[in-house]
């Protein structure tokens, strides 16, 4: 009895001696197996094809360019962007962004594929820094990627403030993130970029364009948002600037239909035309040259959810833009008037249909600046 009790005691003291070492090896495994493995790869792709036809003679479908003679294609199939890109996240904080847009190689590619390409590090949601290629925050669009547009593309202002450098793909460095001014959370982004768009070997010149945006979130639940935007920067040793503003509503109808609202405007100095006119011809004052345009885009969407049709879309985008008002005012008006039907979750599929219509305070023969209805049918597809 006094050896079994004996040998009782010894198997008690070796298991508390190898206790610690179970439960360190149970504590390990749960660790490993609860480690976030690094790098993930997240990749995501866009398919955008169009039909287009012109109800204009004489007018190129793509192009927009009037020809006097009437030798145009006035119907053709597009392939407006076919992306793919992927996010390579190293670890909680740092990631790569790539994203290249293929449909580029149909015409020179030079300049143009790759759109993306930037290192991104967050700090914590008040402070984080992007150095690469890509969008600088001015204005509403250069937060929505092409495929979740409430219209068939962007707006006339922001492909020429692209031209300018202060949207679309630039090459630079930016600061942003969130904080709070009392109750609202505002959103900001100061970004400073070579300004003479994507794909560049360097700048073309030793200035550059600086720029800031902050947004307000008046409502969450309507999704109010008002947005600032302001530029200054140096471009061949001259001043430039740019400004804007924007606004965001929603307001829902009922359970099912929402009213969504865009209104955004913009004024700044049009240096990419200043620059390219024959010397001879322009004044010597480049403040002389200035661009400016506002857009309104409502749009009402149905959320069906029937079978795989999830929403039904209407929209009718109203923009006015003049690249050059001070001192050859060309005022353009465009209303773009569409209706779409979204399959599966965020825009995976997307069918849309309308129109086009331009009217110019003065027709310009052989060149862009005429008249014209354009008639669009777009097919979407994406993964993410």
């Amino acid at each position: 009895m006094k050896h079994l009790n004996s040998f009782l005691s010894l198997k008690i003291l070796l298991l508390f001696l190898i206790l610690p070492f179970l439960s360190f090896g149970q504590t390990t495994e749960a660790n490993v197996q609860n480690e976030i493995k690094y790098p993930q790869f997240k990749f995501q792709g866009l398919f955008q094809g169009r039909y287009l036809s012109n109800f204009s003679n004489g007018i190129d479908a793509v192009t927009g360019l009037q020809h006097s003679d009437g030798d145009a294609v006035g119907n053709t199939f597009d392939i407006k962007r076919m992306r793919l890109g992927v996010t390579a996240k190293l670890t909680e904080s740092f990631d790569i962004v790539l994203l290249a847009n293929f449909a580029d190689f149909k015409s020179d590619p030079k300049g143009k594929v790759l759109e993306n390409a930037f290192a991104r590090y967050t700090f914590n949601k008040s402070v984080g820094f992007m150095v690469g290629q890509f969008r600088p925050a001015f204005g509403i669009e250069e937060t929505n990627p092409a495929d979740i547009l409430k219209s068939f593309d962007y707006s006339n202002q922001y492909t020429e403030f692209g031209n300018n450098g202060w949207t679309s793909f630039q090459i630079g460095a930016s600061m942003f993130g969130v904080f709070n001014v009392a109750e609202i959370p505002v959103t900001y982004a100061i970004s400073a970029v070579n300004g003479n768009g994507k794909d560049q070997i360097s700048d073309k010149d030793n200035g550059k364009q600086y720029s800031s945006r902050l947004v307000f979130e008046l409502s969450k639940k309507h999704n109010v948002n008002f947005g600032l935007n302001g530029g200054v920067g140096e471009v061949y040793n001259s001043k430039v600037f740019a400004v804007g503003l924007d606004l965001t509503a929603d307001f829902r109808l009922t359970d099912k239909l929402i009213l969504q609202t865009q209104l955004e405007g913009k004024q700044g100095i049009n240096h990419n035309l200043y620059y390219s006119l024959d010397p001879k011809v322009r004044t010597e004052n480049i403040n002389d040259y200035e661009m400016r345009g506002a857009y309104f885009l409502p749009n009402l969407r149905y959320e069906i959810k029937y079978q795989k049709l999830t929403a039904i879309e209407f929209s009718c985008r109203y923009e006015y833009f003049d690249k050059n008002f001070k001192i050859n005012s060309n005022g353009r008006q465009t209303y773009t008037p569409m209706a779409g039907l979204e399959f599966g979750k965020g825009y995976t599929g997307r069918i849309e249909i309308g129109m086009q219509l331009d009217n110019y305070q003065k027709n310009i023969p052989n060149t862009t600046s005429y008249d014209n209805n354009l008639f669009i049918i777009q097919f979407q597809g994406r993964f993410f």
